[in-house]
């Protein structure tokens, strides 16, 4: 057989004898749609937080993504799992090691060998070769292991991307509570002015004897009360305002108020949006990853029950003295191969496959886990935008109605025809029902955040054919 033949089948034969199993995706078996039917259809793009086109929070979200610590630390660990990848790769290529060495040796004259004669029993010995050694991967020992660590790799960069969706989604959440807060204090103000002015007025009406005390007092404690709500709405204001500055990197950030009922609700999804868009989402492709490693360490498990066959050489002079250790006569070489079988192991390496495949099944299981939990958390996400958005009209007929009864309320007690408490009890409900009006409309855009999160962060029309 020529060199060249043989080259050829020994190619063959190193790239078709990894054992272990090859990965095959594991067949999930989900619904092909969601139980929710009646969401309007859209395209999102993946920087899905500018839907909301609002450029602060533009401006929060790029920042988050770029100085969050985070993100750094992803970044860090995406660095390592390349350099461990490299570093797999190099075993494919030999290693190449200069040695030397320098000593001077005496030995006894006195021995039961004597030295033969003109040997000097006190001598000088200096070495220096390049030795090389070389595996040879008959059982796919290495490229299993660089598969693994591959997939490893993979994994870490789709860790970085949960972590960047999980912070804009943060980002988002926290900005919608800072302007929903917003749009309850700036209805808050409006009670309380509203109920100063009904302090006033009681006082004046008590003035011309058609008031009573117990009017003043109930028209104070009620004022009061709305003063402590506004105070506590403007604490919860600086708290979310010092998370946002955490998020985003940027520990001294002010921000200048603003209203929640100004921000539109993006579009949403296809009413027979597929479940298959669910294998788009970071965490889902990070646990897949991570079992298509589990299923490389199957092959690198088995493969050290197989011979180690490695090549080994080196090449170099050894001499009395150094300036002659180049000299044609004192070069040395060596070349060879070795071969290791473990012959008796007492079934470690059978053991030790067995934990390699117990690992697999581990992961396989989480995986599992992750895709029904991606699944679970898209049908209850589009659930809450279901309901919070249908919800909408019946707030603002609740905020209406509240309306008109303090409208009501006050006339007839200018009129004389009820007490004030009836005025009071009139303005809580207004209050509460404005109040829960901004909060449902908070939860709506926090839901549809859930749903983009949900699916991995927008999707196109290319992927919703997927079905």
């Amino acid at each position: 057989m020529s060199a060249r033949k043989l080259s050829f089948a020994c190619a063959l034969l190193l790239a078709g004898c990894a054992v272990g199993p090859d990965y095959e995706r594991p067949a999930m078996e989900l619904p092909a749609a969601y139980p929710e039917q009646d969401i309007g259809a859209a395209a999102l793009r993946p920087d899905w937080w500018k839907l909301y086109n609002d450029p602060k929070l533009d401006e929060l979200v790029a920042s988050t993504l770029e100085r969050n610590a985070d993100i750094r630390l992803a970044v860090a660990r995406i660095e390592e799992a390349d350099a461990n990848l490299r570093a797999a790769r190099a075993a494919f290529l030999p290693e190449i090691d200069l040695t030397g060495a320098a000593n001077r040796q005496g030995v006894s004259t006195r021995t039961a060998v004597p030295i033969p004669g003109g040997i000097p029993s006190t001598r000088n010995n200096v070495r220096l070769a390049l030795s090389t050694s070389f595996e040879l991967d008959f059982w796919g020992h290495l490229r299993r292991g660089v598969e693994s660590v591959r997939a490893q790799m993979l994994s870490t960069r789709y860790a970085r991307d949960v972590v960047a969706l999980t912070l804009a989604g943060l980002t988002t959440q926290a900005y919608f509570g800072l302007r929903s807060l917003d749009a309850q204090i700036i209805v808050t103000r409006e009670t309380l002015a509203n109920r100063e002015d009904s302090l006033a007025y009681v006082r004046a009406r008590a003035r011309g004897g058609i008031a009573s005390d117990l009017d003043i007092a109930q028209a104070e404690g009620a004022r009061a009360d709305i003063a402590a709500q506004l105070k506590d709405l403007e604490r919860q204001r600086a708290l979310i305002e010092h998370q946002l500055a955490t998020l985003t990197g940027r520990l001294d950030q002010k921000l200048a108020d603003g209203d929640l009922r100004t921000l539109p609700v993006p579009a949403l999804p296809p009413a027979d949006l597929p479940s298959t868009l669910l294998e788009r989402r970071p965490d889902v492709q990070q646990a897949e990853q991570q079992l298509v490693s589990a299923n490389a360490q199957i092959g690198v498990a088995k493969a050290a029950m197989f011979p180690t066959i490695s090549l080994t050489s080196f090449y170099g002079g050894e001499s009395t003295a150094l300036w002659t250790l180049l000299n044609n006569g004192a070069s040395i070489w060596s070349i060879g191969f070795g071969l290791s079988l473990p012959v008796f192991d007492g079934g470690r390496y059978t053991a030790l496959t067995d934990a390699a495949i117990a690992r697999d099944h581990q992961t396989l299981a989480g995986y599992q886990k992750v895709v029904e939990t991606a699944f679970r958390e898209v049908a209850d996400a589009l659930v809450s935008v279901r309901q919070t958005s249908s919800a909408e009209a019946d707030y603002q007929a609740s905020v209406d109605a509240a309306r008109r009864a303090l409208r009501l309320s006050r006339m007839r007690y200018e009129a004389g025809y009820s007490p004030y408490l009836e005025v009071l009890e009139a303005q809580r409900a207004a209050n509460v029902s404005e109040l829960a009006a901004l909060r449902n409309r908070q939860s709506l855009l926090s839901a549809s955040v859930d749903l983009m999160k949900a699916l991995g962060g927008g999707w196109s029309a290319e992927q919703l054919s997927l079905k």
